[in-house]
C-alpha cells in the first residue's frame, strides 16, 4: 500500500499527528473532501500491526475517534453559526443550486440521524453532511450521538481491518477484503450519489 511507507517514514508521533490531522480536516473542513480518509485509516491499521513501527492500536483507535468526532462537531458548529444566510449568498452567487439545497435539507430532516452515520462511508458526504445538519437545525444531542456512532464504526472497521491484515496471516486475506470493500464501496457510493445528483 502506497500510504504505509509515508506514515512509517515520519516516526511514531508524526504518524499519530498526521492521521489525526487528516481525519479532523476531512471530517470538519470543506477542503477535506479531497483527502483519502479511508486509505489513511487502513494504512494506519497496517502500521499499528507492524511490531517495529512503534504505533500502538490502543492509542490509534481513540485518536481516530476523538479527531473524527471533533472534526464533524466543528462542521456542525460552522453550519449552525453561519446558517441559511450564508447558504443563500452562495445561491445568489451561483455556487449552490437551490434545488440541491432543498433536497439536502429534506433528506436531513427525514433521515437526519442515519444520514450523519451513513455519510462517514462516503468520502465527500462526510465533509458536507455535518455542515448541512447544522444549517438545517438538527438537534445537538441527536447530531452528537450520530457523530459518535458514525466515527466509531467507520474508524474502527478500517483501522482494525488494517491491523488484522498486518498482524495475523490467517486473517490477512479476509481483512484485506474488508478494507478493500470499505474503501471501494465508499468511493462507488460517492460516485453513484454524484451521478444521481447531476
Amino acid at each position: 500500500m502506497d500510504l504505509l511507507p509515508d506514515l512509517g517514514s515520519v516516526g511514531t508521533l508524526g504518524a499519530y499527528a498526521l492521521v489525526g490531522a487528516l481525519v479532523f480536516v476531512e471530517s470538519g473542513l470543506l477542503l477535506g473532501f479531497l483527502l483519502p480518509g479511508d486509505t489513511v485509516l487502513f494504512g494506519a491499521g497496517l502500521l499499528a500491526g507492524d511490531p517495529g513501527s512503534g504505533v500502538e492500536l490502543g492509542v490509534l483507535l481513540p485518536l481516530v475517534l476523538v479527531t473524527a468526532v471533533a472534526g464533524e462537531a466543528l462542521g456542525y458548529a460552522i453550519g449552525r453559526r453561519l446558517g441559511r444566510p450564508w447558504l443563500e449568498r452562495r445561491m445568489q452567487s451561483g455556487r449552490l443550486d437551490p434545488r440541491h439545497l432543498a433536497r439536502a435539507e429534506a433528506f436531513t430532516q427525514r433521515f437526519g440521524w442515519w444520514a450523519v452515520v451513513a455519510a462517514r462511508w462516503v468520502p465527500w458526504m462526510r465533509t458536507f453532511v455535518p455542515l448541512l445538519a447544522g444549517v438545517s437545525g438538527m438537534g445537538q444531542r441527536s447530531f452528537t450521538t450520530a457523530n459518535v456512532v458514525g466515527a466509531a464504526s467507520w474508524g474502527g472497521v478500517l483501522v482494525l481491518a488494517g491491523y488484522a491484515a498486518a498482524g495475523d496471516p490467517r486473517l490477512r486475506t479476509a481483512a484485506l477484503v474488508v478494507g478493500a470493500v470499505a474503501v471501494v464501496g465508499s468511493l462507488c457510493a460517492g460516485a453513484v450519489l454524484h451521478r444521481r445528483r447531476r
